[in-house]
């Protein structure tokens, strides 16, 4: 007998609901943008569970389903980029390749209904992320340059027999991780405010990208045609997991990371970063001598001069990190390590930030994922400071957070806040399966790790 499969039932599309003058203009992108042209789609959910007791079923799948559609068109008409489409203008004499966003000429964000027979448990309940969840998102496998074609936003809600998973896949090339949380969060408060017309939001979104001073916005690229810079990478056969962190045990390992390197300075997401560091790092039996490496995802916002806004409406994400040899890291201690990650990210400066832009504009490039990581890395990515479980759809707070096939290979670690708050985070965690056997194995790694991690 097959296992269940998700079932689409509707598709439809969805458009600001109050277009502006700024919105039916074209959206240019910066440096940082651009260079994300072929990585994937950026693909996070939340599941939750269904109220009860549920009287009438259908009339509640139903009244979500329009209520969510009428929030999200409020919610475009600040977020109206991710209502576009990409588009690219060529020219021969002079030569011109230029990619932008057409804000006017779209039918607008994707928006999908889907059931799936399984339940809650059947998701969280498994050791290992089970395989459908890849299927609870849109645009599967897709890069963003496919956004010329594909919806730049598409919306999937399942209905599952006891609750319901709404899953997220943005372009990434429109907006990174704080872009992505910030239209989530703006998302939820509409609907939470019964999805009137006039609601006023928190945070409002910037659309102005930042450009070096007298840099033209079209951007001309040394390209004549998309196929010289787009790459799709096919991900290994992989184990996905979630690994829970208590904010006690975050804490008992920053107090070891600073003791060990007689200091006060490292922070808590490093000492944990250096931790799975080590950790991949044994299980997966490098020589002594190999290079490797973690990166951290940072965002560039807070450290130029001046700031940029957390809500800047964009790319401003880089991935710094430290380097060494197998053999030194695990001759060192766990303080050594974060140490190495805090100087990282310490030095990343203003002056670090506005000189890539400025060597990259000289040779612009788009970023290819397995040349930009390598097999010997660890990748820290997202941050458990995102608001996930603040995001509420008149089903509370939600159960859990996942994510789709997007961006993962053997080494990718993907940060979240653990579903009790107070400093808990969840990391999940993609290794080949000799590789996760070999983690779950490491004592000094699962001595850290929580298994009273409630389901909901």
């Amino acid at each position: 007998m097959s296992p269940p499969a998700v079932e689409r039932v509707s598709e439809c599309f969805v458009t600001p609901e109050s277009p502006t003058q700024e919105s039916n203009q074209i959206c240019h992108l910066a440096p940082w943008d651009i260079a994300m042209l072929s990585v994937n789609y950026i693909q996070k959910g939340m599941l939750f569970k269904k109220p009860t007791p549920l009287v009438d079923p259908q009339h509640f799948i139903q009244n979500l389903l329009n209520n969510l559609k009428h929030s999200l068109s409020l919610a475009l008409s600040h977020f109206y980029p991710l209502a576009g489409r990409l588009v690219t203008q060529k020219t021969q004499d002079p030569p011109s390749y230029v990619v932008f966003v057409d804000c006017k000429n779209s039918p607008g964000a994707k928006f999908i209904y889907a059931t799936l027979n399984m339940t809650i448990s059947d998701i969280l309940s498994p050791i290992d992320v089970p395989p459908i969840v890849q299927s609870l998102f849109d645009h599967h496998k897709a890069v963003n340059h496919d956004g010329h074609i594909m919806s730049l936003l598409s919306i999937q809600v399942t209905e599952l027999l006891d609750g319901v998973f709404i899953g997220c896949s943005m372009n990434h090339s429109i907006g990174d991780g704080t872009s992505y949380w910030n239209f989530l969060n703006t998302w939820s408060e509409i609907f939470q405010a019964s999805a009137s017309s006039n609601v006023p939001i928190s945070h409002h979104p910037i659309h102005n990208r930042w450009f070096p001073q007298g840099c033209d916005p079209l951007i001309n690229l040394p390209f004549k045609h998309h196929d010289e810079f787009i790459s799709r990478l096919e991900a290994p056969k992989l184990r996905e997991r979630i690994f829970h962190f208590t904010a006690d045990s975050i804490a008992k390992l920053k107090a070891k990371a600073n003791s060990e390197s007689n200091t006060t300075k490292i922070s808590s997401f490093q000492s944990l970063s250096a931790l799975v560091w080590r950790s991949i790092t044994r299980a997966r039996c490098q020589l002594p001598d190999q290079r490797i490496s973690c990166k951290l995802a940072t965002n560039n916002r807070s450290r130029m001069e001046p700031p940029l806004p957390k809500e800047y409406f964009g790319n401003l994400i880089y991935a710094v990190g430290a380097e060494t040899t197998a053999g030194e890291l695990l001759e060192h201690d766990l303080g050594w390590a974060a140490w190495e990650l805090h100087l990282a990210v310490v030095n990343h400066s203003d002056k670090v930030v506005k000189n890539w832009v400025k060597e990259w504009l000289k040779s612009p490039a788009v970023f290819q994922t397995e040349r930009l990581f390598g097999p010997y890395t660890v990748v820290m990515g997202s941050s458990p400071r995102f608001n996930v479980y603040g995001n509420e759809f008149g089903m509370g707070k939600a159960v859990a957070a996942r994510s789709g096939y997007a961006n993962k290979f053997d080494g990718k670690v993907t940060s979240y806040p653990g579903r009790e708050g107070g400093g808990s985070v969840d990391l999940e965690v993609c290794l080949l399966p000799d590789r996760m056997s070999a983690l779950e194995s490491d004592e000094e790694f699962m001595n850290a790790v929580s298994m009273s991690n409630p389901l909901y």
